[in-house]
């Protein structure tokens, strides 16, 4: 008689994986065939109350800060404040180590979480859709997969209730690349992307260019703090079926953490030039405007970030935060656009211990668009996290 393989049930191997879980010492970590795997990740709640000057918040910016999102209007329209919970921005991390040799080995993260997402509603199940936020592996110098841009500088973030914090006025973005560092030098050729502005449409993302973006950045730590400086050279590109549109910008950051003793600290990034778009302000400004002459060109935009960050105890921290986006006005650009907006916060956060902590944060955002209008917006915002 020969003999059967059954395939697996879902039953059978969630089974299966259960019980490998619970052999090891650690539900975090683990060793496959000379690889360890850990997991790691946090649960956040959130709840908020905002109040806007001109019409209710739509879409992502009930959840989270979106500059852009703030509406504007000739007159407040005083529909009152919206309440609004979820935990979307709990995350989960798998980093895996496969040694190659007695001295090197191979990262690789992979990370998701709920945020921006389709799917769910707040009707009943409140049932969201994971999405990829890092997919990368290290091996020596070179990093290669999706992660924070190089132009980022993770070190000067910072601590937010508020899932960014300074959304206005900071380098943010996560997208595939290639890059190799040395001596606190970055260089790396990252995913382009173009979001052009023109005289009849809010917004074009067209996926025309043909080069990456070329990122060069350089970090220098001391005993008060660090400083990154950065360049970020572009293509914008856009084409039609009967045109063919290019330009290239250039743009530069700042940034820098400054050590003031008793644990508070002073946080900056400044990132200004042509073409910086979709970098800064979650792409609150595009990166070029295409007029009705045919006029193609690269927007000046300049984005400002400075923070103080007061440590009350072992425990209790503080932040008061200052975030600006200014994006140049063009002749003829949508009216809707962003001509500028700022954010103001201040935020107390506590830790319970180790893994578990709370927080509580003010925030008062503003945003005026090309044609004159303006509106704001009044949010307080508390969380619970449980990091593990």
């Amino acid at each position: 008689m020969k003999n059967t393989i059954k395939p697996l049930s879902c039953s059978m191997l969630v089974a299966l994986l259960a019980s490998g879980l619970a052999c090891q010492s650690s539900a975090s970590a683990a060793n496959l065939a000379g690889t360890d795997v850990k997991f790691s990740g946090y649960i956040k709640v959130d709840a908020m109350y905002s109040d806007y000057s001109n019409g209710e918040g739509i879409g992502p910016g009930r959840d989270i800060y979106v500059p852009s999102l703030v509406q504007t209007g000739a007159q407040d329209d005083n529909l009152g404040g919206r309440f609004d919970a979820h935990a979307k921005q709990s995350r989960f991390r798998f980093t895996t180590n496969t040694p190659v040799n007695d001295t090197d080995s191979i990262t690789g993260v992979i990370e998701f979480d709920f945020l921006l997402t389709s799917g769910g509603n707040e009707r009943v199940s409140n049932s969201y859709v994971p999405r990829l936020r890092h997919a990368f592996l290290k091996y020596n110098n070179w990093m290669v997969g999706q992660t924070w841009s190089t132009i980022m500088d993770l070190g000067s973030l910072v601590d937010s209730v508020d899932f960014i914090g300074t959304t206005d006025g900071v380098a943010f973005a996560r997208q595939t690349q290639v890059r190799y560092t040395a001596n606190g030098f970055e260089v790396a050729l990252e995913n382009p992307e173009t979001t052009v502005g023109t005289t009849s449409a809010a917004q074009i993302t067209t996926d025309d260019n043909s080069v990456p973006d070329l990122v060069l950045t350089y970090t220098m730590k001391t005993g008060w703090g660090h400083v990154k400086v950065g360049g970020l050279l572009r293509q914008l590109a856009y084409e039609t079926n009967e045109n063919e549109y290019s330009d290239t910008s250039a743009s530069i950051s700042v940034s820098s953490r400054i050590n003031v003793g008793n644990g508070d600290d002073i946080r900056i990034q400044l990132a200004s030039g042509a073409g910086i778009g979709r970098y800064v302000g979650v792409n609150a400004a595009n990166g070029a405007f295409l007029d009705d002459a045919g006029n193609f060109e690269a927007i000046d935009a300049t984005a400002l970030t400075v923070a103080y960050r007061h440590v009350w105890n072992e425990n209790a921290r503080s932040n008061i935060i200052y975030s600006s986006l200014d994006v140049d006005t063009v002749e003829g650009m949508v009216a809707s656009r962003t001509n500028d907006v700022y954010s103001m916060r201040l935020n107390y956060i506590y830790s319970i211990n180790k893994a578990l902590s709370t927080g509580i944060e003010y925030t008062y955002a503003k945003r005026e668009t090309v044609d004159g209008y303006d509106g704001d917006m009044n949010r307080l915002q508390v969380m619970a996290k449980y990091t593990f």
